[in-house]
């Protein structure tokens, strides 16, 4: 993750192609692979360049020097983003199988490295820590036995720079200037209910119909943050007798929403946690996102044990390997042919819910 140093306009849009790609190994310019690979998953260069927090002409520039060495045009530019020629949908898939050999040497060498040890304290919301980080923890741990990691999940942020943590993952932006800031991902919340719920009661379809329904709402700094409040989506509607149960930390929300409950609002890849919730599509559409960021002091990343533990939060958000935290919204019900590498029932072991019926795990991405 080190900065990369914007050296110019970009020379020209157009690269020189050839009758064939040559070989990889003949590339100078690692940078630029690397680069590559993110403008051809994010689909376009201003997309690419927010993700990592470079300049669009310093990306234009890379790409153009790469497609100038292979001596081929990688991606052509269109109004609403990039297009990926033949030649550089070659140097694509070659290029990401140099990504996960560099992945390997990385972890051959932390495996010999005695120096990572120690404490890492990270500061998380509670439902990313709960659902999502808790479990890649515990792998990473393994990697590095002698580190010790100190998860505070809260719904509110920590103060990094008062040395409350020494890295947080939260949904509302930091503002202090002395802060590193990357965005890792975003979340995609939608109306869920438990397949119970709907089976007795029905699923809404419109605001008035889901007026007549019972609903569940989380009260919490993060979520004031990033979601308009009960007021201003339901205005001058008495909670009671409308509300179901009113939470303020996200597992408790998320299992009221599971149980039965009534209708609340999810994150999509609630769809792949296992218990029997599903989306609930309710028109006008309800959809609220929500960026996360990671935030680290800069003389926190020269620690060694921090670097790697920002460096794994980071890939442990990779949109293109986990797609509800890309973003753009995608529907849980067109996140499976969207999700690459490892199985989908292995993102979330241990949360599985079974079926009453079938006794197998319960995978729900349909609505209901």
């Amino acid at each position: 993750m080190q900065p990369l140093v914007d050296r110019g306009v970009p020379q020209n849009e157009h690269g020189t192609e050839s009758a064939s790609v040559p070989a990889l190994r003949t590339i100078q310019d690692w940078d630029g692979v690397r680069l590559f690979l993110q403008v051809v998953r994010r689909g376009s260069f201003r997309a690419a360049a927010d993700h990592l927090g470079q300049s669009v002409n310093a990306l234009r520039r890379h790409v153009q020097e790469l497609e100038h060495q292979l001596g081929v045009t990688l991606v052509t530019r269109h109004v609403d983003g990039i297009r990926v020629t033949e030649e550089g949908k070659e140097v694509f898939a070659a290029a990401q199988r140099m990504e996960s050999a560099s992945f390997g040497l990385v972890r051959a060498r932390d495996r010999v490295d005695p120096a990572i040890s120690g404490e890492v304290r990270l500061a998380v919301t509670e439902g990313l820590g709960t659902f999502w980080i808790a479990p890649r923890a515990v792998e990473f741990q393994r990697s590095f036995p002698k580190l010790l990691i100190d998860m505070s999940c809260a719904m509110h942020s920590a103060d990094v720079l008062r040395l409350e943590a020494d890295i947080s993952v939260q949904l509302t932006r930091p503002t202090s200037p002395d802060l590193k800031l990357v965005k890792i991902g975003r979340l995609h919340s939608i109306p869920y209910a438990a397949k119970s719920y709907i089976e007795r009661y029905g699923a809404p379809k419109t605001l008035p119909e889901l007026l007549r329904h019972r609903i569940c709402i989380q009260v919490a700094q993060q979520v004031a943050d990033t979601v308009p409040g009960y007021e201003q989506l339901f205005p001058g509607v008495p909670q009671p007798g409308f509300v179901a149960i009113r939470n303020n930390v996200s597992s408790a929300h998320y299992w009221s929403i599971a149980k039965g409950a009534g209708i609340g609002l999810l994150p999509t890849y609630a769809s792949a946690i296992g218990a029997a919730v599903v989306p609930v599509d309710i028109k006008p559409d309800i959809y609220f996102p929500s960026d996360i960021w990671l935030a680290y002091h800069p003389d926190a990343a020269r620690i060694t044990r921090v670097r790697r533990a920002i460096d794994w939060l980071v890939a442990s958000f990779d949109p293109q390997k986990f797609p509800w935290f890309r973003d753009e919204f995608i529907h849980p019900r067109d996140l499976p042919e969207q999700l690459e590498g490892e199985a989908l029932v292995n993102m979330f072991a241990g949360f599985a819910g079974r079926d009453a019926e079938s006794e197998e795990p319960t995978r729900y991405f349909g609505t209901g």
